[in-house]
């Protein structure tokens, strides 16, 4: 029996493995982003962040419930806002609501469906209902539709916006809930 010590290749392997974690190390080093510009750019999330701090107590102020959106809406210079998908609108909204997805919101594109910045504003969200069904399944509270919507709106100048609060179901006749019809 032969009992010389066993060659292994172990100090090539763990060179090579060095080697290997010191290049990831550097690529690293190398290709991390640089630090941002004190300027925001067209980016600009402090921005955000401090014109929705700005108008929190405004928006506070502007919290209606179910009768005041109703009695509201029944006015020609409001329009109703429903800032989901295309989709969800048309499985369902608040009658008369007109659909402005919120990724479109654009000064041209609110201009174009909204009209003046003096009309009357009312929004909900997917939030203000109890349901959970499609097309109202629930967000995580903090990132409910509304509060963008209701930043977005008032950033563009859009000042006279007021939100439905509290919880509802679809099925509620107070609410109004149109959905597409069915054809057989």
């Amino acid at each position: 029996m032969n009992h010389e010590p066993m060659k292994t290749n172990l100090p090539f392997v763990a060179a090579l493995a060095i080697a290997g974690l010191t290049a990831m190390i550097l690529f690293a080093v190398l290709s991390a982003p640089a630090e941002a510009d004190e300027k925001p750019g067209l980016v600009d999330y402090p921005g955000f962040l401090e014109l929705g701090k700005d108008i929190a107590a405004y928006r506070e102020t502007r919290l209606i419930d179910l009768e005041t959106f109703n009695a509201m809406k029944a006015d020609r210079d409001t329009i109703i806002i429903d800032a989901r998908s295309a989709g969800n609108h048309a499985l369902g909204h608040i009658s008369g609501a007109v659909n402005l997805n919120f990724s479109d919101f654009s000064e041209g594109m609110l201009a174009e469906v909204i009209g003046s910045k003096q009309h009357r504003i009312l929004i909900y969200c997917n939030n203000n209902f109890t349901d959970n069904v499609a097309p109202v399944m629930l967000k995580s509270a903090p990132l409910a539709l509304n509060v963008p919507t209701f930043i977005n709106l008032y950033g563009y100048g859009y000042a006279n916006i007021y939100e439905l609060s509290g919880e509802y179901s679809i099925e509620d006749p107070e609410i109004g809930w149109v959905t597409r019809p069915t054809y057989q």
